[in-house]
């Protein structure tokens, strides 16, 4: 695609925050200079928030993405037609809610996959909504890894926040099973994820760096071996491979390092509490590893304010300028795509 990037924005759960945040990130000065954003969603549903939360706002709605038009101040809603969840009250989980929040960013995966927008953000879900439409859902990046055809053990959590990038190898699974899911190949798998998503939000020449699983990343042996035997290798065939990787280090000390464009970590714990401390504006949870670029934000549907016109775009927005430099056609040197091969038993 040709000038600014096309995110879609999936405006979540109908009866939440969803719609208001997004209409509001939408139309906000910054994002609309960084890139050209599409609301996916029902139009009838984008203007009752919109009435609702006091927001003047002139909709194109379009039945394609090639029919919009961002020269002026409209705001484009690519139509979701959701006729059962539009006129839902506020704030009340059920399963026509459920049904649309999933139809939305079901919506915007196809177009990003159709190579129709660059990036997708979407707003958040509510699980007990889609639970009582009977819908399989356990995390954004397992969903996208089903809507795009891939593994779902190659779907990568990266949350970001300010300069930082933190990317989990395994998310939400226990600690044991968490440990027996560490091999070569998955290390392997997650360093070349994190570097494509770096190239493709812009970072010509990304530098990486990977944890250990140990305390110490091991103590040379002395608490484990999975950093010699597993890890490091891991390291050394994409580091040969032309990618700038180094580690393993120690999770509790990797963070202070300079210089890096990417965080690595084995466990879900290593990543989130280094990010729930360090954090000091809002989040956005990357989706890596699958066909598209999927962005996601760091809080919930909020029922108890949904209509009122107080919720905070904040995480929306830097959800969206996050994806704002994604491009479809980024591509990585011969020898990065030759090191994402599985190493060698």
């Amino acid at each position: 695609m040709n000038g600014k990037a096309v995110v879609a924005v999936a405006t979540g759960d109908p009866a939440g925050i969803g719609p208001e945040s997004s209409i509001k990130a939408a139309l906000d000065p910054v994002v609309r200079h960084a890139c050209r954003p599409i609301l996916v969603s029902d139009a009838d549903l984008i203007a009752r928030h919109a009435r609702a939360c006091g927001i003047a706002i002139d909709l194109r709605v379009v039945s394609a993405i090639r029919d919009a038009d961002w020269s002026g101040s409209s705001l484009n809603v690519l139509d979701c037609a959701q006729p059962d969840a539009a006129e839902l009250p506020f704030g009340v989980a059920n399963a026509a809610s459920g049904r649309a929040s999933i139809a939305f960013a079901s919506c915007a995966i196809k177009a990003a996959l159709a190579g129709e927008v660059d990036a997708v953000v979407a707003a958040p879900q509510n699980e007990t909504s889609i639970a009582l439409a009977g819908i399989k859902f356990d995390g954004h990046p397992s969903f996208v890894a089903r809507e795009t055809g891939t593994s779902e053990d190659d779907a990568y959590l990266m949350l970001c926040f300010g300069e930082m990038k933190i990317v989990h190898t395994t998310l939400h699974q226990s600690v044991r099973q968490a440990i027996d899911m560490i091999t070569r190949d998955k290390v392997s798998r997650v360093i070349a994820a994190a570097d494509r998503a770096l190239r493709r939000l812009g970072t010509a020449s990304p530098r990486i760096a990977v944890s250990g699983l140990n305390p110490h990343a091991g103590e040379g042996g002395l608490f484990g071996r999975e950093e010699i035997e597993i890890i490091k290798p891991a390291i050394d065939a994409a580091a040969a491979g032309g990618m700038a990787v180094s580690g393993p280090f120690g999770a509790d000390i990797m963070f202070h390092m300079r210089g890096i464009d990417a965080f690595i970590v084995m466990l879900h714990d290593q990543g989130h509490i280094a990010a729930k401390l360090l954090a000091q504006n809002a989040t956005a949870a990357l989706t890596i590893g699958t066909p598209i670029l999927f962005a996601s934000v760091a809080h919930g549907s909020a029922h108890d304010i949904a209509g009122q016109g107080v919720a905070d775009p904040a995480a929306m927005i830097e959800a969206i300028t996050r994806l704002s430099k994604a491009r479809q056609g980024a591509t990585m040197p011969a020898s990065v795509t030759a090191a994402m091969r599985p190493p060698a038993a």
